[in-house]
């Protein structure tokens, strides 16, 4: 199988949703004894391309042109359609993340095909790939196949897969690749204006590498200054269960779960979480989870890494103190 992952950046940025994907990709080459390829598209983005080809791909695929400086859905499927079809991949691959949701079904339709997407996981049973995505706010899962001739489209979720498990190139780096795409001014119907910036106070959680989540054991609003005097000594953010959130006790934008942000940090700290899957869903992905709640048959134990039954009044201002000596 011909997989082709479609890494996004911007500005000469990574979203580095690009680099969970790419993980995806080698996992799923693995099982179908498969390839990898990785496009890079843009202006000026060699030295991005070049990055990649530090990872385990057979290529990575350089598509640059004027016209695909700033990002436009149509200057983006113009030119990945003519990369497909010089590549020929049996996979296409994408990171799922807004300017994904914005072109990729638009890409797929050109080309006839289907899309499945935000992905959570796969599997390759009796010679199929079969996608694994969440429906219902992740209450449950969908099992799709795809039926019709490849190439096949599907994004996969923030946090699905672990960015630290990303493979390096065994011999050094793959071919950096240019692909020339034929692009033409009048075949962009939108004028890109100034990017969207979120406002000053915002976080996106998708890129922390330290999270403290509190839930309903925090009992009161004024207990959450206790779980940010820890968050501060480990140089974490902090975040929430839904109930925290819908309390207006947090900011919603520090939410956690279904219908909240998917986070895949280094260490994940549970503080007073139960483990409901709508929550669960949105930090399983995390390298390290520790939960700490005086409940023993609280489900969070189940996917935790290292658990402490215990009073988070009591365990808080004990390690925020043993971290504050630390430090020194």
């Amino acid at each position: 199988m011909k997989i082709l992952v479609v890494t996004e950046q911007r500005q000469g940025k990574w979203n580095n949703t690009s680099f969970e994907t790419l993980v995806a990709a080698q996992q799923i080459a693995s099982a179908t004894s498969g390839t990898v390829s990785a496009a890079v598209i843009g202006k000026g983005v060699a030295g991005l391309a070049e990055e990649i080809a530090g990872k385990n791909v057979a290529e990575v695929l350089l598509v640059e042109h004027e016209l695909l400086e700033n990002y436009t859905p149509d200057g983006y499927c113009v030119a990945l359609k003519q990369v497909i079809d010089t590549a020929k991949p049996d996979l296409v691959l994408f990171p799922h993340t807004y300017q994904v949701r914005d072109f990729a079904p638009k890409l797929a339709a050109s080309l006839g095909k289907g899309m499945v997407g935000d992905c959570i996981g796969f599997r390759h049973e009796g010679g199929k790939l079969v996608f694994v995505r969440q429906m219902f706010q992740g209450k449950t899962v969908a099992d799709v196949t795809f039926t019709g001739a490849a190439p096949w489209f599907a994004s996969f979720q923030s946090g699905a897969f672990r960015a630290d498990l990303l493979a390096a190139h065994g011999s050094g780096k793959a071919p950096v690749n240019a692909v020339g795409a034929e692009l033409k001014p009048d075949q962009i119907r939108t004028k890109p204006l100034e990017l969207f910036k979120e406002a000053k106070s915002s976080v996106d959680l998708t890129q922390a590498p330290l999270i403290v989540a509190i839930g309903r054991g925090i009992k009161a609003p004024e207990n959450i200054a206790q779980a940010e005097a820890l968050a501060k000594a480990m140089g974490a953010e902090i975040a929430a269960s839904r109930p925290i959130c819908d309390e207006g006790w947090l900011p919603m934008e520090r939410q956690i779960g279904s219908s909240g942000q998917t986070v895949a940090p280094k260490l994940y700290m549970a503080l007073g979480i139960s483990g409901a899957i709508q929550h669960v869903v949105g930090m399983k992905g995390a390298r390290t989870i520790v939960a700490i709640n005086k409940d023993q048959n609280a489900p969070i134990f189940e996917i935790a890494d290292y658990g402490v039954v215990g009073d988070i009044f009591e365990v808080m201002p004990a390690l925020t103190e043993e971290l504050q000596k630390a430090k020194g």
